[in-house]
């Protein structure tokens, strides 16, 4: 496979889980990767040997990419990595950090997730601009935007949302420049966060319901990233794809 073979990609929380197998299989379709992380960098160095014995090339950059200056430093350290420039841009960086219940947040709570799901995005896609002449970016939404998330998840779930209606407008603004812009929103996916965060019978009764009758591997996910940021899907922009099994949104 080497159908994004000279291209260059920017992939935010690749250290693990989606971010991680969306690192691999960029890489092993011939991009050149440069592997955003902010706490785990065991994992990143997972990741990074993953993407070598792919046969692809990658950097690992420690970002917080909440934060505008270490946004700046990571496309700076890609660009100067890979040749000046950023053909690929995928926000994957984002997470749940717990539940709450809305009488149990304060201020701190909603700009933590606010800024970590939301922020970013916004902070990385406008970065990236100063490295990319035409491409694409895709942003990693969730099934929780559609529906509002499970129990203690509002403000995650509005993070994502907010990233559905970015990835709508910037479509619209940088379609003129030959950048599509897209997102892919999972359901239910075999990860650490339904790992950490949602129950086991929760997981248990989704298997009952689901039209697969199965909760979504990461490698799926990023097999539908890579479809949608590569040269196979050139009139696809400002979309929202669903990616969770069948289940409708309740």
């Amino acid at each position: 496979m080497n159908g994004l073979k000279g291209k260059v990609a920017v992939v935010t929380g690749g250290a693990r889980d989606i971010g991680r197998a969306i690192s691999v299989r960029l890489a092993a379709e011939g991009a050149k990767v440069c592997i955003n992380y902010c706490h785990n960098e065991n994992k990143a160095l997972e990741t990074l040997e993953l993407v070598r014995k792919a046969g692809g090339e990658a950097i690992l950059v420690k970002a917080d990419v909440s934060k505008g200056d270490e946004v700046k430093r990571l496309f700076e350290e890609a660009a100067a990595a890979f040749g000046g420039k950023v053909d690929i841009l995928v926000n994957n960086a984002g997470g749940i950090v717990g539940r709450k219940k809305i009488e149990e947040q304060d201020e701190a709570w909603y700009e933590t997730l606010m800024d970590l799901n939301f922020k970013s995005c916004w902070l990385c896609t406008r970065e990236v601009l100063k490295y990319m002449d035409k491409g694409s970016i895709v942003n990693i939404s969730s099934q929780a935007a559609r529906d509002g998330g499970g129990p203690g998840s509002s403000i995650y779930a509005c993070g994502k949302a907010a990233m559905l209606c970015l990835t709508r407008a910037m479509a619209k603004e940088l379609g003129p420049r030959g950048i599509r812009v897209n997102a892919v929103c999972p359901g239910m996916i075999n990860t650490y966060f339904h790992d950490t965060f949602t129950a086991p019978e929760g997981r248990e009764a989704l298997h009952r319901c689901a039209p697969l009758r199965r909760e979504g591997e990461a490698e799926e996910v990023a097999g539908l990233v890579c479809f949608l940021a590569g040269a196979d899907a050139p009139y696809v922009t400002g979309t929202g794809v669903d990616i969770n099994g069948g289940c409708l949104f309740s």
